[in-house]
């Protein structure tokens, strides 16, 4: 049997991902929640041969490469700089693009549940982090509060290109 991208558990929709109103750091979490389940469900049911393609020449992002890239984002953040946590680089690190260029279609079924323990292991690893924790990044001071910002923004940008990618593969949207 073919493994394909399982989807995530059922999500509620966009004006209920999560508390609308109240304290700052539910709306963040659950913000970001909803964002990571998005990207799942943009690549349920399809292959690892259709996760690897990249179906939008001359452009080389594949659903794949996504996957693979916010893994890599997740642990840089959350884990490495936030919690600072010694953990090895995921795909190179930050500045190298292998996460998008060594894509493999065998791989797929260890990518996507390994992106989910990434999420897993980022939010224990701040869960007991204030808001206001800062830590220097490139010489300026940045709070945990900006790195949910800056994740939910990353998921949000990089959802649309999957969101396309989805569609040229199969021509399925609205995920």
């Amino acid at each position: 049997m073919t493994w394909t991208s399982p989807a995530p558990a059922p999500a509620p929709g966009l004006l209920t991902a999560g508390p609308l109103t109240g304290a700052e750091r539910p709306i963040l979490e659950s913000y970001l929640a909803h964002h990571r389940a998005t990207l799942l469900r943009i690549c349920a049911g399809l292959t690892g041969e259709q996760l690897a393609a990249r179906p939008v020449p001359p452009s080389t992002l594949s659903l794949l490469g996504l996957v693979r890239h916010l893994a890599k984002v997740e642990r840089i953040w959350l884990r490495q700089r936030v919690a600072g946590q010694d953990v090895p680089p995921l795909h190179g690190g930050p500045g190298n693009n292998t996460d998008f260029d060594l894509v493999d279609p065998a791989r797929a079924e260890h990518e996507v549940p390994a992106l989910c323990e990434e999420w897993r292991l980022g939010d224990e690893a701040v869960a007991t982090v204030p808001l206001d924790h800062e830590f220097d990044f490139r010489g300026d001071p940045m709070s945990l509060r900006m790195v949910y910002v800056h994740l939910i923004g990353e998921y949000a940008r990089h959802n649309g290109h999957a969101d396309l990618l989805r569609q040229v593969l199969d021509g399925v949207t609205g995920r």
